[in-house]
């Protein structure tokens, strides 16, 4: 039997034994919030500091006032223009600030971040750190810059120099820290303490926040049912939180293996919600369901979205994955995952590189590159399974075991398809 045979034959069987004990989720939680309304992307407020800007305006709390609400709309619809809009009217305050030009540099800054423009967003940063207004904020952001081109040591040095157990930004950061370690106790230890914050200062986007992440740490730690109940508390607040929907659908997909009803609450948050990545989600459950026309028109969706320029690097890694899956483009897949490692040169990039290598049949070169960059440095499960697939194409018996144990305690993060690779490993 082939193996995508051999996947359909398993996705099958799964299904077939899904029974009452894994059911977590109730459909009567969430339902009502599958039929929210399009956001919508203009107010008064937007309208009122709209209308200030000119061409020559130099009105530098519209542009500020702007931006946030265009950085509100790509958060609520998944739109890059949105985002590009926002990035367009940081531009011009950052030109014309002469006050708190340090704090329009930082929201320009955590623009690119979710650019994935990383190298520029330090040098804003760094620049915001020259003019020293609001230095606690500035020293925030340098470590989270640090943290996504993977400078640790330096990311370390920030987090000590904003050391303060009672403030939220520092238990958030704390918690990344420490989940970046890999130990995941502590991690849910700092999130609960900061959610508890968020909590008593009722303040809403810091609540939002607080349970969509903490909910995705439960699911890390298997406490799935914890992890339901956040992503519930986030739709309370925010029925349009199309990141909680897809937190259900995964735990409906993964844990629970209904196909059926995760795509259903994929299929409603893609109706008003823009994002490449969730077509991959989809074709990922409609090959688990064994419905091979859906999973083509999903990823023919996902290729035609990130044919956008404006998304830049935003979705190399799962463009990479695609085209050594899929596409079978193995020189395209290699020239993004050198361009990933010169952008953002962490173990996650590095394995993105490793892993073409392994596909292009170079599994000595895929080697190297784990025992130099990834090996020790990462505990992200879908990582490992790669390190553990370049291990077996070296003969590498006893590594490759070692990993398969951890692997399989991590098969609600991987998914039920990707828990056949382990199987094979």
């Amino acid at each position: 039997m082939k193996k995508t045979g051999i996947i359909m034959a398993m996705a099958l069987v799964c299904m077939a034994c899904h029974n009452n004990q894994d059911q977590v989720t109730s459909v009567a939680d969430y339902d009502n919030h599958l039929n929210s309304e399009k956001i919508k992307t203009t107010s008064k407020f937007f309208e009122l500091w709209n209308k200030k800007i000119k061409p020559d305006s130099l009105q530098l709390l519209s542009f500020g006032n702007v931006a946030s609400e265009y950085s509100r709309y790509f958060k609520g619809t998944g739109n890059i223009k949105f985002l590009k809009k926002a990035e367009k009217a940081l531009d011009k305050a950052v030109e014309i600030a002469n006050i708190n030009k340090e704090g329009y540099l930082r929201a320009l800054a955590r623009n690119y971040i979710a650019q994935h423009r990383f190298k520029e967003a330090l040098e804003l940063a760094e620049m915001a750190r020259q003019l020293e207004g609001g230095l606690k904020d500035t020293q925030s952001l340098l470590f989270d810059v640090h943290m996504e081109l993977g400078n640790y040591a330096k990311a370390e040095a920030y987090l000590d120099s904003i050391h303060n157990p009672s403030e939220f930004g520092y238990l958030i950061r704390v918690a990344k820290w420490n989940d970046y370690k890999g130990d995941l106790d502590t991690t849910i230890r700092f999130m609960e303490k900061a959610l508890a914050k968020a909590e008593s200062s009722r303040n809403k986007k810091l609540m939002l926040w607080s349970y969509s992440n903490i909910a995705d740490y439960y699911g890390h730690a298997g406490r799935i049912s914890d992890s339901y109940q956040h992503y519930l508390k986030t739709l309370a607040l925010d029925p349009n939180n199309a990141y909680a929907k897809k937190g259900i659908a995964w735990i409906v997909y993964s844990h629970e293996k209904n196909g059926k009803e995760a795509m259903r609450i994929l299929d409603a948050i893609t109706e008003n919600y823009q994002s490449p990545d969730y077509y991959l989600l989809k074709a990922e459950i409609a090959d688990f369901m064994g419905d091979a026309k859906r999973a083509v028109k999903n990823r023919e969706q996902y290729r035609k979205s990130v044919m956008d320029n404006n998304y830049g690097n935003m979705y190399n890694a799962y463009t990479i994955d695609f085209a050594l899956e899929h596409t079978k483009q193995t020189n395209r897949a290699l020239n993004l995952a050198l361009a990933e490692v010169e952008n953002r040169p962490t173990p996650e990039s590095y394995h993105l590189l490793a892993n073409t290598y392994l596909n292009m049949g170079k599994p000595e070169k895929a080697l190297g590159i784990v025992q130099e960059h990834i090996a020790g440095k990462t505990f992200e499960p879908a990582i490992l399974l790669s390190v553990a697939e370049i291990y077996k194409a070296n003969g590498l018996v006893d590594q490759v075991q070692t990993l398969k144990q951890e692997l399989e305690d991590s098969l609600y993060e991987l998914g039920p398809i990707v828990g056949e690779k382990i199987a094979l490993l």
